[in-house]
């Protein structure tokens, strides 16, 4: 498969919202009005009519290798940022299923595109399945804390097909499996149960962990959460019962990098390198900056952290989607757990899914070449067969 030259054009998409305060920092959102910033990534000198949509809750996705590899092979891209591109602290999932329908509308009505493939890699997969799930039924009006979003009138435009590449089941699922239960108090992190920290070598449980210590570990992390939560609902009741200017509230959650499967291989196995993450040493993530849920809002940790709370829940909106399906699991994925990109295709209604894996693909394909194009054209050869892309 021959390589184009491509081409990248900065887009920008502004639509009116309405909110109760400023949740963005700067010209966004404080406007009356939201505005997402995206890039279309084109092979030159080649028109097509089928648009692969690329989008995650909060990063950024035109310096993945995917994607630029996906429009080098001659499809046309869009790496759509959402209105929390690059800080998810005020996050709310409801709200980035409008910014998605924005760019899917702004595709077909003013770029011209007649079919829209959202491509679901690692956030952005169950981001896809709860966007489809909305865009073929949609029911949601206010969000989990009970704030109004109109997500069933906003004429969310389905998706033509969509994959599910290097993903996990939800944001709640991630942080539910790696917050660590040795924190005692939410207030001070050193105060932790040596018997649940994994990091902490004088742990009587060391690996490879028995059945035992998994469930007991497990049963802790619920645990956890679920104080949080508690802690989260009785803050905003508190609030508004005050019925001052004060609105919504920002926390710390220390430590939230603490799946033992990072430090045992055996649990879940694939190919992953052992005490290594996609984000580099975990003991080091655990106690840093960019682990999931470090700061948040009230709202934001109902919308996207709580596992009783969050709808954006991928084996659930699974159940939903109609729409062709392609599951891509990399099986030395050191980001999204082994089984979650299986639980997703076994939920999806799809009456036309595939499952493949990509063998010894880590999460980025970071200096992997081969895998990188075993994936771009399982993409292609699978959209050209079910006539959403022409070679």
């Amino acid at each position: 498969m021959a390589n184009h030259d491509i081409e990248f054009t900065w887009l920008h998409i502004q639509y009116e919202e309405k909110s109760a305060f400023v949740e963005t920092y700067g010209f966004s959102g404080n406007q009356g009005a939201v505005n997402l910033e995206g890039i279309l990534i084109r092979p030159k000198g080649r028109p097509s009519d089928t648009l692969m949509i690329f989008m995650h809750p909060a990063s950024t996705l035109q310096l993945l290798p995917v994607p630029r590899a996906a429009a080098l092979h001659g499809t046309h891209v869009l790496c759509a940022a959402s209105r929390y591109a690059k800080n998810d602290a005020a996050l709310i999932m409801e709200k980035v299923l409008l910014d998605l329908g924005a760019y899917v509308r702004h595709a077909k009505d003013v770029l011209g595109y007649k079919k829209i493939v959202i491509v679901g890699w690692s956030g952005g997969g169950s981001l896809a399945l709860f966007y489809q799930s909305q865009a073929e039924n949609p029911t949601i009006t206010h969000t989990p804390a009970g704030d109004a979003v109109d997500i069933r009138g906003a004429g969310l435009i389905p998706a033509d097909a969509l994959i599910f590449q290097a993903a996990h089941i939800s944001r709640a699922q991630l942080l539910v499996d790696s917050i660590d239960p040795s924190i005692r108090r939410e207030n001070d992190p050193d105060d932790r149960i040596r018997e649940l920290d994994i990091y902490d070598p004088a742990n009587p449980n060391q690996p490879p962990y028995s059945a035992d210590f998994i469930a007991q570990y497990r049963k802790a992390q619920r645990a956890r959460i679920d104080r949080i939560r508690g802690w989260v609902w009785e803050t905003m009741e508190a609030l508004k019962k005050r019925n001052t200017a004060e609105l919504e509230r920002g926390f710390v959650t220390h430590r939230t990098f603490a799946d033992p499967r990072f430090i045992d291989p055996a649990i879940d196995p694939n190919d992953r390198k052992p005490r290594w993450s996609y984000l580099g040493n975990p003991e080091t993530v655990n106690t840093g900056p960019v682990a999931l849920g470090r700061f948040s809002t009230l709202r934001s940790w109902l919308s996207q952290w709580s596992i009783q709370d969050s709808r954006a829940d991928g084996v659930a909106c699974a159940a939903y989607i109609r729409v062709p399906f392609l599951a891509i699991e990399n099986s030395a994925d050191d980001a999204a757990p082994q089984p979650h990109t299986g639980m997703i295709y076994r939920a999806a209604a799809s009456t036309d899914k595939t499952f493949h894996v990509i063998k010894g693909a880590t999460h980025y394909y970071a200096g992997q070449p081969e895998q990188l194009a075993e994936a771009v054209t399982l993409q292609r050869r699978w959209l050209v067969t079910r006539g959403l892309l022409v070679e």
